[in-house]
C-alpha cells in the first residue's frame, strides 16, 4: 500500500499540503491570465494612430495564446482535484495595463505590457520552484508557458527600444 501511494505522486494524500500550495499557485497563474486577456483586449482596440497598428496587432494575436494559458491552468487545478475560481474571486492587480489618458500613447501600452509578461515570469518561476521534485507535470506546463511569456515580453522590449532610438519614449 506504501508504495503505491508513493507511486501517485502529487496526488497521493500524504501530498495534499504540498498539492493545495500549489493549486493556489495556479489559481493566481490563472487570475494573471484572465486578466491580462481582459487587458489585452482593451489595449487591442483603444490605441489610435498608424505607429498603434503594430502594438495592436500584436496585442490581438497573443489574446488566444494568453486565454490558451488560462485555459491550461485551469485544467491543471481541476487535475490537482481543485476547483477552479469563479468570477466572484476575482480582484484586479494590473493597474499598469489600464488604458492611458491620451489614446495614441502607445508607449504607455507598450510599459504595460512588460510588466504584465514580468509579473507572470517572476510568478511562473516561484511555481516551476514550488513544484521542483514534487509535481513535474505541472512544471513542465509551467516551464512551457513561461518560454511564451518570455517571448512576449521580449517582442515588446523591441518595441520599446525602437521607441526610445526615436526619441518617444
Amino acid at each position: 500500500m506504501e508504495t503505491e501511494r508513493r507511486g501517485e505522486g502529487i496526488l497521493s494524500r500524504d501530498m495534499t499540503e504540498k498539492r493545495e500550495q500549489i493549486i493556489e499557485l495556479l489559481k493566481k497563474a490563472y487570475w494573471m491570465e484572465i486578466e491580462t486577456v481582459m487587458n489585452y483586449v482593451t489595449n487591442s482596440v483603444n490605441p489610435d494612430g498608424v505607429r498603434a497598428q503594430e502594438i495592436k496587432e500584436a496585442l490581438e494575436e497573443d489574446i488566444q495564446e494568453e486565454l490558451g494559458h488560462a485555459q491550461q491552468f485551469a485544467q491543471r487545478i481541476k487535475e490537482l482535484y481543485g476547483v477552479v475560481p469563479g468570477s466572484m474571486e476575482f480582484n484586479a492587480e494590473q493597474a499598469f495595463m489600464q488604458p492611458p489618458e491620451e489614446q495614441n500613447d502607445v508607449v504607455h501600452v507598450i510599459r504595460g505590457v512588460i510588466a504584465a509578461e514580468t509579473s507572470a515570469i517572476e510568478h511562473y518561476t516561484r511555481i516551476i520552484e514550488e513544484t521542483e521534485g514534487a509535481d513535474p507535470v505541472t512544471q513542465d506546463m509551467v516551464i512551457d508557458i513561461l518560454r511564451d511569456e518570455q517571448g512576449h515580453r521580449r517582442l515588446f522590449e523591441g518595441f520599446l527600444r525602437e521607441y526610445e532610438a526615436e526619441g518617444l519614449a
